[in-house]
């Protein structure tokens, strides 16, 4: 239950890829905390074992759609599905995403189009196949219907042997912008804002710092939580809880008059 002590979502249906592990996680938890029902997806098979445990826990107003973001057969698949159980679709958290590093001369081509294929064109599938359910069901609700796009604090400053997360991360940014203009100038009951996460003790954070450690950058992945959080002015990495109390904010009403904008949620990072 959130602290406010109302469900604010009630009513509301939610759909967050992602949803199995880290900030996509939180999100769905703080929804149905709220009162909301979701729809997640995953890479994962129903049965295996993540996907079994996670949704024994979330209980019955949340349901479960294995979904490869990069597949626009697995979007309308889904969308099928969100509108079989429910009929009707609130809010759209596109939180699916990958990440890459290294020195830009040494990116293969492949490795390129696969950040690009997760973290652009999934988003960009999200919002092409919900749009329309989106927009009929934001007339019932102040504000409209809501879609955030999870970027990060990379796509709005640069960072060293980051650059095609960069580039991915600042794409969602400007996409989001783009179609928030575009909804609002059709009257279209849809709002669309960016979120930009700091550095969040998230999977995949920890298996990319395992990454720099078997490039010989640290001796441990705590080495480089420490390095991390000693350069956030707050002190320390988030938890994906804090990020969804942001997410939570810009599918709420609360939020009615924000569209094209940026949250950023890094402990001060990016104000340094």
């Amino acid at each position: 239950m959130s602290d406010l002590g109302a469900q604010r979502l009630q009513g509301r249906v939610c759909f967050v890829s992602g949803g199995l592990r880290g900030i996509g996680l939180a999100c769905v938890e703080r929804f149905l905390a709220e009162g909301a029902e979701v729809v997640l997806s995953d890479l994962d098979a129903p049965d295996s074992p993540l996907a079994a445990e996670v949704m024994a826990r979330l209980g019955q107003a949340a349901s479960y759609v294995q979904a490869n973001v990069t597949q626009e057969s697995d979007w309308q698949r889904a969308r099928d599905i969100v509108q079989s159980r429910h009929g009707k679709l609130h809010v759209l958290v596109n939180n699916a995403g990958t990440d890459l590093t290294g020195p830009v001369e040494t990116l293969s081509m492949a490795s390129w189009r696969r950040i690009m294929d997760i973290n652009v064109d999934g988003v960009f599938l999200g919002v092409k196949t919900f749009t329309p359910m989106l927009a009929a069901s934001g007339a019932d609700v102040r504000g409209g219907s809501s879609i955030i796009n999870v970027s990060s604090i990379m796509g709005l400053v640069g960072y060293s042997e980051v650059s095609a997360y960069n580039a991915s991360k600042g794409a969602v940014r400007l996409f989001t912008k783009g179609i928030a203009i575009e909804f609002a100038t059709k009257k279209m009951p849809i709002r669309a804002n960016s979120l930009h996460p700091g550095f969040v003790l998230t999977p995949l954070l920890n298996a990319g710092f395992q990454r720099w450690v078997d490039a010989g950058a640290a001796e441990k992945p705590q080495d480089l939580v420490d390095v991390m959080a000693a350069q956030t002015p707050i002190g320390r990495l988030a938890e994906p809880a804090e990020l969804a109390s942001g997410v939570f904010f810009l599918a709420s009403s609360d939020s009615a008059y924000m569209t094209g904008a940026e949250l950023v949620m890094d402990g001060g990072w990016t104000a340094q």
